[in-house]
């Protein structure tokens, strides 16, 4: 099947799970088509089951914003007419699925009909979707495709909750791909970024507001006070430059390393023992998912998705949103001893196991067929 993905090039993890979806979809024979505004960062190579195709945004005096809506539903009208492509898997619901109906009109007046599919990843709905000034044009494009997806139940909710919607929505979940976490690094030297005697604890995200970046800082403030530590903070975004600051405040910025983005989270995360993520809300917790495939525990807020991944008392701990001090009092339960934290690493593993994408792929190809249906009615 030849499918166009639509997401964002970025480090957040709509971009990567799309990214990896796509190759994974190219190993199994199918011909992928990704469209975006630059090469994902997770896609290396390119080739006979693999292309990109950038889209370009001109700019003019007369537009305040540039129009990228318009052209990404250009670009999609020319590459599905060139290629042939037979289905749209847009990833995000603004502006994506937006400027994927305007293709699929565009096509259909030139007799051409292809399916869109459109994933809800978390922040389109939770997020952006809620604002007054957007929210009438997400509950069109989710309305307008022709299957819809989230990525857990968690997500699912909360949309038909916000969200006046008439489609139904069916839950396929993040994924993994475990093949690719062997723990086998030759080059895993924990030294490097610790004392043998100190804990490492990790956070990754894009430092927005969501993520709670203060309190990653505030937690790891308490661990450091009652056993040795470290703490790697990974990304980039606008609360790096506080953070840097509160842990400056807090005298403790020798024991912070901030290593900025990086497309080597599997290295990383070889040397951690713990992974933090008191997040405002999250859709699913891929962040965690990762971590917990590297044989890391976790200590997360309860909220949105990160349930369904990190479960209590098993691969880690859950508090309330805030409660920086349970999560601290957790964060040590787990870390004082030896024995606790080997089995608490060993059951995140087993955990994430089963996020493995040979197990999740099925489930989009059989969606895929599903949509595929939709090329054959003129019901757009």
């Amino acid at each position: 099947m030849k499918i166009a993905i639509v997401c964002y090039p970025t480090f957040g993890g709509s971009g990567v799970v799309a990214t990896e979806l796509g190759i994974a979809l190219a190993e199994r024979g199918h011909e992928i088509h990704f469209i975006t505004y630059k090469q994902p960062v997770r896609l290396e190579l390119l080739g006979n089951n693999i292309h990109f195709h950038e889209v370009h945004v001109p700019e003019y005096a007369l537009f305040h914003y540039q129009p990228y809506e318009l052209a990404l539903s250009s670009k999609l009208v020319d590459t599905v007419k060139f290629y042939g492509i037979e289905l749209l898997h847009v990833h995000y619901a603004i502006p994506h699925a937006y400027a994927g109906y305007m293709a699929k009109k565009m096509l259909q007046e030139e007799g051409i009909f292809i399916p869109m599919i459109t994933t809800l990843h978390g922040t389109d709905i939770t997020l952006v979707g809620k604002h007054p000034f957007y929210k009438p044009a997400v509950t069109f494009s989710i309305n307008k495709s022709d299957v819809v997806t989230s990525v857990s139940d968690a997500l699912k909710k909360s949309t038909l909750e916000t969200f006046a919607i008439e489609k139904e929505i069916e839950v396929i979940p993040n994924f993994i791909d475990t093949s690719k976490y062997k723990q086998d690094y030759t080059d895993c030297q924990r030294s490097l970024m610790a004392n043998d005697d100190e804990r490492i604890i990790t956070h990754i995200s894009n430092f927005r507001k969501v993520k709670r970046i203060p309190d990653v800082i505030s937690v790891f403030h308490k661990i450091q006070k009652e056993i040795p530590a470290k703490l790697i903070m990974v990304g980039e975004g606008p609360e790096k430059e506080f953070a840097e600051q509160q842990c400056d405040d807090l005298g403790i910025k020798e024991k912070v390393v901030f290593l900025g983005n990086s497309t080597e989270i599997d290295r990383i995360l070889c040397f951690s023992d713990l992974f933090l993520l008191p997040s405002e809300s999250e859709s699913f917790g891929l962040a965690a998912l990762e971590a917990m495939i590297n044989k890391v525990a976790v200590i997360s807020s309860n909220t949105g998705g990160i349930p369904e991944v990190n479960k209590q008392g098993v691969s880690g701990y859950l508090a309330d949103v805030g409660d920086v001090d349970e999560m601290a009092e957790k964060a040590l339960e787990i870390l004082k001893k030896d024995e606790i934290l080997e089995k608490f690493k060993e059951n995140a593993f087993k955990m994430a196991s089963k996020y493995d994408i040979l197990n999740i792929l099925p489930m989009y190809e059989e969606i895929y067929e599903k949509a595929f249906k939709y090329r054959f009615k003129n019901t757009y």
